[in-house]
């Protein structure tokens, strides 16, 4: 298995993308690992790491930054990092790819360079929000607008992905709306809400208030990328805010700080199940190769784990299975 990974994409690159790489490659010995990015750059962040057989590197000068327009990817810019990552996966040169850069480019460039699956009207970004029991939600960014047979084409693919990725039977599909009633929400939603009800190939479990997701009333969750993505940084900013405000309450003063020492183990558990960090990434469900999106703040444990849910992506056969859900 080869992997190609965008080094310098993301807030925190190259460094934190190429000791992630590093890292991963000390685990995942029978991986074959390509950087592609600035090599004067790469090499100066690895440095300080073991030389290591199964990792290599492509030199470009040129990539996407978070400002371009997305179509400057297939453009100004087709000699960037991830231009030419994606363009090694079209030719099977690679067997996945994985970049933490411009999530409106990596979207725009996989549809137009590695295409969809046959069938497929819109890829979406599926992003596992880490409650106690994850919630799938497609899209979370991609896609600012779209139809309700979009949206019932997503139930559908969110549904083999957790069937197969996280073994769930008969996995539940809820549609993000402002209110459970069926009448609720813009015309698209009540029209997606029609067509999720009548497919009989979908669990649909009806309209999901913004409220009820901690409680995971749903595995899958699909709304529009503008609202999935506002709706998915509320959390983590009040995930943020929640531990950040528990950690001024026991630090107060002496007492706080000794209640503290007899919680820290359970604190420390709670904390761990709002990770995101531990899925990494967020596959491009639609697209015909296996693309993974790593969140643009990405550190290095990040992006090992994007690449081991990159791994455990390909050998899941899951875009396959997806060709024949449809």
């Amino acid at each position: 298995m080869k992997i190609a990974i965008d080094a310098m994409g993301g807030d925190k690159a190259p460094y934190e993308i190429v000791k992630g790489v590093y890292q991963a490659a000390n685990e995942y010995t029978d991986v074959q690992f390509v950087l592609i990015g600035d090599e004067v750059a790469i090499k100066d962040c690895s440095n300080e790491f073991e030389t290591l057989s199964n990792i290599t590197i492509i030199h470009t000068d040129c990539y996407v930054t978070m400002d371009d327009d997305p179509m400057v990817v297939m453009k100004e810019k087709k000699d960037s990092s991830m231009s030419i990552g994606l363009q090694m996966l079209k030719e099977g040169s690679v067997d996945g790819f994985l970049s933490a850069g411009s999530t409106g480019a990596l979207h725009t460039a996989s549809t137009l360079v590695v295409r969809k699956i046959k069938g497929i009207r819109r890829s979406a970004i599926a992003t596992i929000i880490p409650f106690e029991s994850p919630i799938l939600m497609l899209d979370s960014g991609a896609n600012p607008t779209v139809t309700a047979d979009i949206l019932e084409q997503w139930a559908i693919l969110g549904s083999v992905y957790m069937s197969k990725m996280l073994n769930i039977e008969n996995v539940r599909v809820g549609l993000l709306n402002n209110g459970t009633e069926e009448c609720k929400g813009t015309p698209e939603v009540q029209n997606a809400y029609q067509l999720l009800k009548k497919n009989k190939n979908i669990n649909f479990v009806g309209n999901i208030e913004s409220k009820e997701l901690p409680n995971s009333p749903c595995d899958v969750l699909v709304t529009d990328g503008f609202t999935g993505n506002i709706a998915l940084k509320l959390l983590e900013g009040m995930a943020k805010f929640f531990f950040g405000s528990l950690k001024k309450v026991y630090s107060s003063n002496t007492k706080t700080k000794l209640s503290y020492l007899m919680i820290k183990k359970d604190l420390k558990s709670l904390k761990n199940s709002f990770d995101s960090s531990k899925y990494g990434g967020a596959p491009l469900l639609g697209i015909a190769k296996p693309v993974i999106k790593a969140h643009g703040s990405s550190d290095a444990v990040d992006i090992k784990n994007a690449i081991r849910q990159t791994i455990e992506y390909i050998d899941s056969n899951i875009i396959e299975k997806v060709a024949e859900a449809l």
